[in-house]
């Protein structure tokens, strides 16, 4: 992954083309990606980015966006409680592909162009499904769905895949795509491009960041029943015990597990709410940051390699894992874990 993806340059032809779009964002990650797809010039020459209403993360994310100065041409929208139904042709931006709103919304709002942007480990789900057999459901991992779910899901597939042989379909992403499947992607007919942020990047820092050396990221794969809740918190406390540590919670983390992670000596929880990638993009050559395997490892290794940071992956212990984690699940995580950016200034 680097600053001069062919991907990128792409995108820019395709904005004196495509005119306009829309992006219904419902995740810190998923708006920022979508700054950064109309930045590289994916999203045409006027882009509205509309979040979902009454996500406190989405609104904290939405005001330092507005803060930094978004790209010429991009509106930052005020908040919708609905997805709304864009203008027949116009390009339109998403990051959840498994909601059943936006599935539905391909089949009958017919846009001009659809462009898949980050929204975590799912983007590689997305990406092996539209691989896979056509008549494959577009559904989430882990989900339990019902006939008429299913059936949304089999159309839902059917209409991205017809966009990606008609040259309609862009997925823009950070995430470390092996070389096989991002092949058998573009074998499809879809545009792959690859980015590092190079919006953020460009902007520039704001003030001081945690104090503390070890900076852990927060995980969700406790509240989702992935690990065992009481050998993360054992690992937490140990390192508490050895030194001040910068606690920044994962959106999904449970209440009653911050509480408790705010009860930890030594732990001092920091209530970001903006994407990592942002909040923490002026760390010293100093620190360091932990995680679990995350999407935000990768992330953070494009921003913070330049900078010296380390950015650790603990790997988790088989005896963490429940019974909920598949082994095709850990396989997934793990290429999070150790891939190297290419990045290098």
């Amino acid at each position: 992954m680097n600053g001069s993806s062919p991907g990128v340059e792409d995108g820019r032809d395709h904005a004196r083309e495509q005119g306009s779009a829309i992006a219904w964002v419902e995740s810190p990650l998923q708006m920022l990606c979508a700054v950064e797809a109309h930045h590289a010039g994916l999203l045409g020459a006027h882009a509205r980015v509309i979040p979902r209403a009454k996500l406190r993360p989405l609104a904290v994310t939405r005001r330092e966006i507005a803060r930094l100065g978004p790209p010429d041409g991009l509106e930052l929208a005020m908040p919708a409680p609905e997805m709304p139904r864009p203008h027949r042709g116009v390009s339109w931006a998403v990051g959840d592909a498994f909601s059943g709103k936006v599935q539905a919304g391909w089949l009958t709002a017919l846009p001009g162009r659809i462009v898949i942007v980050d929204d975590g480990l799912a983007t590689i789900r997305l990406l092996e499904l539209l691989t896979g057999r056509a008549w494959t459901p577009l559904l989430r991992a882990r989900a339990t769905a019902s006939p008429l779910r299913k059936a949304l899901g089999v159309a839902a597939g059917l209409r991205l895949r017809a966009a990606a042989r008609a040259g309609r379909l862009s997925v823009f992403t950070a995430l470390p795509v092996p070389a096989e499947l991002a092949q058998a992607v573009r074998d499809r007919g879809a545009e792959l491009v690859t980015h590092d942020f190079a919006w953020l990047r460009s902007q520039p820092l704001r003030g001081p960041g945690p104090r503390e050396r070890t900076v852990v990221l927060g995980t969700s794969l406790v509240r989702n029943g992935l690990i065992h809740r009481d050998r993360y918190f054992t690992w937490l406390a140990g390192l508490g015990s050895t030194e001040p540590v910068a606690y920044f919670p994962h959106r999904r983390e449970d209440p009653d597990d911050l509480a408790r992670v705010r009860e930890q000596p030594g732990i001092t929880v920091y209530d970001g709410g903006a994407p990592a990638e942002m909040t923490l993009r002026g760390l010293a050559a100093e620190q360091r940051v932990l995680s679990l395997p995350s999407t935000a490892v990768t992330s953070l290794r494009v921003l913070l390699s330049a900078r010296g940071v380390a950015v650790e992956t603990v790997d988790v212990p088989d005896e963490w894992w429940t019974a909920q984690a598949a082994p095709s699940l850990r396989s997934h995580l793990s290429m999070f874990a150790h891939h190297d950016t290419g990045v290098t200034g």
